[in-house]
Order: C-alpha cells, then structure tokens, then sequence
C-alpha cells in the first residue's frame, strides 16, 4: 500500500532531489528523510506495488515490463573508439521505483580487505587504469552492517575462512539449501573447497514487517510479490516515505540538472509522465540513476563552464566501465532436483576470492555459486543440451527430463578498469524524447577473459565431482550486453583523476553528489550490489553532516 506522503512543489526549493530510486538512491532517500531534510525522488520508470508483479515470462523478459525499453532508450554499441558504433541492445537497468533491486538474484557478497588495494599490492597492470581506493574495507564495515540489519540479508558469519572480519553477525539465519546447493557443497568438498551458504538479500524469516520466502520459483529477473526480496522498494524506499518528509515522483526523466552562475546545481530537469519539462529546486541535487545514466546525465548537463560535460574537468566521466566477468556451466542429473522452485542461490565459495597473480600469469579473482535460474520458457528455447532436439517428440521428452534435473555452477569474477570503456552520447541516435543515445564501447581485457576460462574450467571440474549425466560450459566471448554497471564516475582523492572524493562530493561542483555503481574504482568480484547500498549509507552520513553545517547552500 503507498503511504500518504507530501507533496512537494515544484518550486519549493526542497533540500534534495535525488534522481534514481535503485539500491543507493532508496538509501539516501531514507537516510536523509531521516534527518528531517525535504526529499525528492525523481524516478524516470513507474511506482510499482507487489501487487503489480506477476510471473509473466513475455510481459516481464520480452516485453521490459521492470526493465528498460530498448525502443524508448535504444542504445549502439561498439568495441574501441575506432569503430563505427552500431545500434543494439547493449545493456539492461530496472527501470521503476526501486530500479534494479527489484529483479535482481539478490546475491550479497562484501567486498574483501584486498578489494580496495590491489592496486598498491599487485602493481600497475599493462592496459589498465588500476588504482586503489581512496577508502579502505574498515571505513566501509559498519555500513556494511548497516545494510545487513536495515535492509535485510539472511547468512551465516563466519561459515566461510575467507570472509573478511565483520562487527556483527547476519540478522537472519541463512535460506535453506536447494538440491543444487547439496550436490555443489558435496563435490566442493570433494576438491578440497570450502562452500558456506549464500548471503541472500532476501528474507529467511519475516523481519521488520515483511514476509519470509515463500519459494515461488520466479524470483531473478522478477520482481517479488510478497516483499521478501530486500530491495529498495520493499526496504528503503517505505522507510523514507515513513519518515513524512519524502516523497517519491515517479514518470519523471530527467534530462538536465541545472546550474546557477556560481557554479552550483540548482536542481533537476525532467519530463514528466506527458512528457512536459518540469524543474525541481533544490538546495543539492544527488544522482543515483546508475553506472549507465549517471554519466550520461552529467554529459547532457554540459553548459559554458563545462562544455565536457557537467563535472568533467577531470575528462573521465563515463570511462572506466567494468562489467564484471562470467562463466557459466550446466549439469544435468540422474534425479530429479526441482530447482526451479525458489531463489537462486544458495551454496557459494571464494576459495578463488584472490588468485596468485604471478602463478597463473593473469589478474583476477572471484567464486562459484549453485543455482538454477531459468524460467520454463527461456529453458526450453535455449536452456537445454547442446544436441538436444529442437522440436517433435523427442524434444518435449527432454524437456520434460531435464528441467527439473538441471542446475548451473556460475564464476563471477573481476574486471579490469580500462580508460576506453565508456558510456557515452551518441552522436545521431536519439531516444524516444529526442535526447541523445547511450553508447557503449567496451572491449574486455585479456585478462578478464583468461580468468573467465579459468572459471570455467573449475566450474566443469565441480560439475565433474558432482557426477553430472551431462555437462557443457557455455564458450567465454568478448562481452558486449551490460548488467553490473561500474566505475563510469569513479571515487578518488585526485580531481584531475576521478569524479567525486570520498564523500562522494563532485570535485567541481559543491552541492553535487554521485553514488551508485559508478562510484566503484574497482569491480570487486562479481557481486555489487551491497557495496553500493554500504557506499549510500556511508554517502548519506556525509552528507548529512555537510548540510547541517551549512556548506551545501553556503
């Protein structure tokens, strides 16, 4: 049920809009609502209720029910800045209050000490722009917390031997393990690993009014009916409407934040649903609207005094993309193991968290986890055997055999920041409101790709100690469609360098803040998700403080 919540106006100089209503602006929203500051949240896809989601494969995965429409923001795509960028679908972003929360699998890794050093420890990486972190993992633990108790995540500390150290343990017992986290853990084992159940940002038990679980099977790439899975929705953003000071304006595309002649942001335009421009005012403007958009919006925000790009003296707003390495194997068994029915993980392991660099010859880290994600349709159009029968008897009869027996072993790994990836404008592609497109240039690092097969090949090794009837690995290839969207605004001490300062303050411009994916300077190993949401509960205390001293409206 949406809560009564004010209604602000347009012209009321409200504290701060905050554009994005994802896993960090939920958290912002609420932490500065909760501080009595007058919040605006101005989310370009709908508000959404539980009530809303359904398990629909066609309206949900064809036809972009959560997600964004690739023919109201088509975007190219391109693998250096040499070549000709053609249009495709080149990445996907939840587009509703809540943003990507909402669909994701809700795996809720930390990242380790060594994810904020590696670069101070390893050395500089031929071919990639690899630097350390201008905060360490400690500075970041309490947050990490935070978003354990606040938001909600089930697992079990100390259950693995390379978890970092942590201040508190988990505030729910972890999910029970499915048929494909048995057969995982035993063959771990087996090879001398050490699987632990999966920290899930989604509820063992009901916590904080909200219901456990209910193991419907739809649950990645869906959004959650009962509000089990911790999004922003479900956590965050009820928490900041409670708090009467927030309000939550969805429809409303933002397209320009504006900029007074001292150099200060001066609130946000946007279209609303009728797609007439409105302007916002407020005293900062905070932009959560993803490692994609972000970017792209202080691009478009380009005026005389930054003719790069609002913010982009240092020239790197938009570059650096990382997208996270992958590598995914299937298993079929003799038994059935019903996995479809449920969450998606449940077993994991980091025994590869941080690999011998100079042994294997390549950087890279990351884990495996036991799942089975795909939905009945997506199985049966391209989720079974190689040489299985596309059609006729034999067809249904594997298909009938090998749902309910299959299971995955996914590799999340690191990706390498490299200065040429980017999001950027396209030059003559327009969206469905005549702004300039998203374009993409990626190309992975060699090294991404060597860790990738390396994944693999371990996870065909766990399949193989499993005793799988069958097993297959899908083949490593240059990335080109995005889904973790990282690093485009990176943090830093050095203005010529990075975005934003630790604070995550723009170096240019005083009242401005960014925090979301593109705040990361690194990967970390597959999962981001809960960095981010520690990186806004951490952004929020600070710029709370800022405001209360008086330096954002100064």
């Amino acid at each position: 049920m949406k809560l009564d919540t004010p209604k602000y106006r347009t012209s009321d100089e409200v504290d701060f809009v905050i554009i994005g209503s994802g896993a960090a602006g939920g958290i912002l929203a609420k932490e500065l609502s909760g501080h009595g500051f007058q919040v605006v949240v101005l989310e370009q896809g709908p508000y959404l209720m539980e009530s809303d989601f359904v398990h629909d494969e066609i309206k949900v995965l064809q036809e972009d029910l959560l997600t964004n429409h690739p023919k109201l923001q088509p975007n190219t795509f391109r693998k250096t800045p040499q070549d000709k960028a053609k249009q495709q679908r080149a990445l996907v972003y939840g587009r509703l209050v809540g943003g990507t929360s909402v669909h994701f699998t809700a795996n809720f890794w930390r990242l380790h000490e060594i994810d904020f050093i590696e670069r101070s420890k390893l050395g500089a990486i031929p071919g990639a722009n690899f630097v350390d972190w201008p905060i360490t993992y400690s500075d970041l633990e309490p947050y990490y917390t935070k978003v354990e108790w606040e938001i909600g995540v089930s697992g079990l500390a100390g259950a693995s031997p390379f978890d970092p150290p942590r201040s508190k343990p988990y505030p729910m017992p972890p999910l029970p393990v499915k048929s494909s986290g048995v057969i995982f853990e035993r063959a771990a084992r087996q090879l001398g690993w050490h699987p632990f159940p999966a920290p899930m940002a989604i509820l063992s038990q009901p916590h904080q009014g909200r219901s456990a679980c209910v193991n419907c099977g739809f649950c990645l790439s869906f959004g959650c009916e009962v509000g089990a899975k911790s999004s922003s929705l479900a956590s965050a953003i009820r928490m900041a409407e409670k708090t009467g000071h927030c309000e939550i304006r969805p429809n409303s595309y933002v397209h320009r934040i504006a900029m007074d002649e001292r150099g200060r942001a001066t609130g946000a335009i946007y279209f609303d649903a009728q797609r007439n421009t409105q302007f916002q005012k407020a005293k900062a403007v905070i932009v959560s609207a993803n490692g994609a958009e972000t970017p792209r919006l202080l691009l478009l925000s380009a005026n005389k005094q930054f003719p790069d790009g609002l913010a982009n003296s240092s020239g790197v707003v938009g570059k650096n993309l990382m997208l996270n390495s992958a590598a995914v194997s299937v298993g079929v068994f003799d038994e059935p193991l019903n996995d479809y029915k449920g969450y998606a993980v449940s077993r994991v392991l980091h025994d590869f968290y941080e690999l011998d660099t100079q042994k294997l010859g390549f950087y890279g880290g990351g884990g495996l986890d036991a799942r089975f994600d795909i939905t009945p349709i997506n199985f049966a159009m391209g989720g079974m055997a190689p040489g299985t029968p596309r059609w006729g008897n034999d067809f249904k009869a594997a298909l009938h055999h090998d749902f309910t027996r299959t299971m995955e072993v996914f590799g999340h790994g690191t990706s390498l920041a490299v200065e040429n990836n980017s999001f950027s404008l396209d030059p003559e592609l327009k969206d469905a409101w005549g702004l300039p497109a998203l374009r993409m240039t990626y190309k992975d690092h060699p090294d991404d790709l060597k860790l990738a097969n390396w994944l693999a090949a371990r996870s065909m090794e766990l399949l193989d100690a499993a005793g799988a009837r069958k097993k297959w690995t899908f083949p490593i290839s240059e990335q080109e469609f995005a889904v973790h969207l990282l690093g485009t605004c990176r943090m830093g001490n050095d203005a010529k360098t990075s975005v934003i300062n630790s604070d995550h303050r723009a170096h240019d411009v005083k009242n401005l803040f960014l925090c979301d994916g593109s705040s990361l300077v690194t990967s970390g190993r597959g999962q981001p998700t809960m960095t981010i949401e520690a990186l806004a509960f951490r952004a929020a205390d600070r710029i709370a403080a800022l405001a209360k001293k008086g330096e954002l409206s100064a």
